[in-house]
């Protein structure tokens, strides 16, 4: 009598889950945005650059945001490891993984790239702190910015993690985007081919965009 009430409940936590984790990642991808938009300014406007940097580190509320963000990232993988600890606790054929029956192209890789969303998020999470580490935790002077981004990209060790980052964050964002708005319930049939080319397009101009700026960067200063 009392046997299906354990399963509920995981189904239950698993959805809370699900839909926190789509919520955050929904915002984080609004940050990246304008963070993008921010370091785009680096290799192809420099002076503006250090001049939103400068304003930036100005704001008394700067680090306020910074650490809700940080909390923020680290709370989005919490959320998904939550999900799959819950659905341990679904028997029966409701904890089956899903298989996606579109065709192959860029559906194939959408699906690749879900299949392999742990090892995105763990590149981007081996990022972080040594983004943090290079630019946040010792905070350029005003008007050093550009200089320390550039130092930061000397090593072609790290050159290779920031192009990996963007790498990751390309692949952990094609399926992302369209798993957040099926979480949230915003993939109505009608309008669901148009949400997948424009997270497909978003993802592809996030990640292309955190490659090529540190590429720019680095030829531009004749490494």
């Amino acid at each position: 009598m009392n046997g299906p009430e354990p399963d509920q409940a995981s189904l239950h936590r698993a959805a809370l889950s699900r839909d926190a984790r789509a919520a955050s990642g929904l915002v984080l991808v609004l940050f990246l945005v304008l963070h993008l938009a921010a370091v785009g300014l680096a290799p192809l406007a420099p002076a503006r650059f250090e001049a939103l940097a400068t304003w930036l580190h100005g704001l008394v509320w700067l680090s306020v945001l910074e650490e809700a963000l940080a909390l923020l990232l680290l709370l989005h993988p919490a959320l998904a490891l939550a999900k799959t600890l819950a659905l341990r606790g679904v028997r029966g054929p409701v904890a089956a993984p899903l298989r996606s029956r579109r065709g192959g192209g860029v559906e194939a890789l959408a699906a690749a790239a879900g299949r392999g969303l742990p090892w995105s998020g763990a590149v981007l999470l081996l990022f972080l702190p040594v983004h943090l580490a290079q630019l946040r935790w010792s905070r350029p002077a005003a008007g050093a910015e550009l200089l320390a981004l550039r130092q930061a990209l000397a090593s072609p060790w790290s050159l290779l993690l920031y192009a990996a980052a963007g790498v990751a964050l390309a692949l952990h964002l094609l399926h992302g985007t369209e798993s957040a708005h099926r979480s949230l319930g915003l993939l109505e049939p009608g309008h669901a081919g148009p949400i997948r080319r424009a997270g497909r397009a978003l993802a592809l101009l996030l990640g292309g965009g955190f490659v090529l700026v540190p590429l720019a960067l680095r030829l531009g200063s004749g490494g």
